[in-house]
């Protein structure tokens, strides 16, 4: 398992700072562009000769018809901009991107094993952190660019943008919790009669709306390609397929209580984590692989331990007050409701708690743990990173809170078309100025360049990898088991009904 601490990924103030340009990309011209990505300084657009030399050839060759695409399919993505692109559309798919990443469904999907939809939040995890962690293997593999901007106006809210784009996680993540939620949705309907026919052609509607919205929106705001969500979208669609062929045979298993689970799942994370392809820019999917893996093994280490340890598995079938018919009563509606809002609230609060707390005891224990390693093994090293054993002298170091739960607020209009939107810069949201690139596109364009290979030094976030995995996995294990445990022992019961 790579031992190592992330020093990329500067905070969102930073982004302010990156220079942008526009260059002659007109919707209404019918003229070719310069599609080269040489005034664009996001990730993939290194010098060919970096990436011919550092990839192992079928690496290179692969990424090289990558390359085409996105050369080939920019300026589509210009011309459909130049087209649709109005403010009200502007906002409605930046926001929906939101409800497409693994950070929204990290906050949300805590909520069902509060209130002992247990299966079905398994189930979601599996589902989302499969997708996420091969659509990031998948990512650091080929060292692919998003559109080229200019001429493609990019709209994005937080870093996003610090990724490769082949392939588009946000389209993995649509496509299978959609078809996840769509099976739960059918089998309610045809199978347990549990929902109305109105009830159920909502569902559709909505959930066609939203893997509609995402996947577009993708195209929409430039930061992916056709091939990006097309090859997205397939693989949402095969991890889907691959849980619903295994997943009894999962759950059979890890209600076991034998101890060849823990003895699979611990060793399995951290291969996963280990073998991560080595990407040549200074990419954050490395961290998004690392939160994906982590949380699997501690949502099933949870569902694991309860019949291991004795646990009596009622206490995440006792119904909160309110929820045994007598809620038709006003003032059980009202325990019920208030009962709700705290399991929600303390539970999410339990969880931050569990981040500060861990990240700062494992930051002080963990480091000489890996000096006296390092004594008599060759721990491994991951580009971009500091080794564990210097983990400790990191200035600025392990933030309580990592970028991977933080709500950005910003939005950036690179290479935008038309006077009506910002040209030239970032827009920071609520402010009305615009940050100006006072160098010319070749000069930013090198600068973002040593910016990228500069991070490593200047900047100290992030994490230990190991240090991620314990405390991620801590989360999943206290959201799926600790909880709602916790809940039924307090008397607040965890089925809402």
């Amino acid at each position: 398992m790579a031992m190592s601490t992330n020093m990329h990924a500067p905070n969102a103030r930073a982004n302010l700072k990156i220079p942008t340009s526009t260059t002659g990309s007109s919707s209404d011209s019918g003229t070719s562009q310069d599609h080269s990505p040489a005034h664009d300084s996001g990730p993939g657009q290194l010098p060919e000769e970096v990436y011919n030399s550092t990839l192992p050839w079928w690496r290179a060759a692969i990424r090289a018809h990558l390359l085409k695409a996105v050369a080939r399919e920019s300026p589509i993505l210009a011309r459909m901009q130049g087209h649709l692109r109005s403010p009200w559309l502007d906002n409605y798919f930046l926001y929906t991107s939101a409800l497409g990443t693994h950070t929204f469904f990290m906050i949300t999907l805590p909520l069902l094993f509060f209130f002992g939809y247990g299966e079905i939040g398994r189930g979601l995890v599996v589902v989302l952190a499969s997708g996420v962690y091969f659509s990031s293997f998948i990512k650091d593999l080929f060292c692919s660019p998003r559109p080229f901007a200019p001429p493609v106006s990019r709209l994005t809210i937080g870093n996003h943008h610090l990724e490769y784009g082949f392939i588009s996680t946000h389209s993995t993540n649509s496509v299978s919790i959609v078809l996840f939620i769509f099976s739960q949705v059918h089998r309610a309907y045809s199978e347990d009669s549990a929902i109305s026919d109105v009830a159920y052609w909502i569902s559709c509607a909505v959930l066609a709306i939203y893997a509609i919205s995402i996947i577009f929106g993708r195209l929409y705001t430039g930061m992916h390609s056709f091939t990006d969500c097309g090859v997205g979208a397939a693989l949402g669609a095969a991890v889907w397929a691959a849980y619903v062929m295994i997943s009894d045979q999962l759950e059979d298993w890890l209600g076991s209580g034998s101890w060849s689970v823990p003895l699979t799942l611990v060793p399995a994370c951290l291969l996963l984590v280990h073998y991560l392809p080595q990407p040549v820019d200074d990419c954050p999917c490395f961290e998004d692989a690392i939160a994906a893996a982590s949380m699997v093994l501690g949502v099933l280490s949870a569902q694991w331990h309860m019949p291991y340890a004795g646990l009596d598995e009622r206490l995440l079938d006792t119904v909160m007050p309110g929820g045994l018919g007598e809620a038709r009563e006003w003032e059980w509606k009202v325990q019920w409701c208030s009962l709700a809002g705290a399991k929600i609230g303390i539970g999410i609060l339990i969880i931050f708690i569990w981040r500060l707390l861990a990240k700062a005891v494992l930051r002080v224990v963990l480091p000489p743990v890996f000096r006296v390693l390092a004594l008599w093994f060759d721990l491994p090293r991951r580009r971009f990173y500091t080794l564990a054993t210097d983990f400790g002298d990191v200035q600025n170091g392990l933030h309580p809170i990592s970028r991977r739960i933080d709500l950005p607020g910003l939005l950036e209009v690179s290479g935008a078309n038309g006077d009506e939107y910002a040209r030239d810069g970032v827009r920071k949201r609520g402010r009305n100025e615009a940050v100006k690139s006072t160098a010319g596109p070749d000069k930013a364009w090198g600068r973002g360049i040593r910016r990228r290979w500069r991070r490593a030094v200047r900047d100290g976030r992030g994490g230990n990898t190991m240090t991620w995995t314990l405390f991620i996995s801590g989360i999943g294990f206290l959201s799926a088991e600790g909880i709602p445990v916790l809940f039924s022992l307090m008397g607040w019961g965890v089925k809402p009904w």
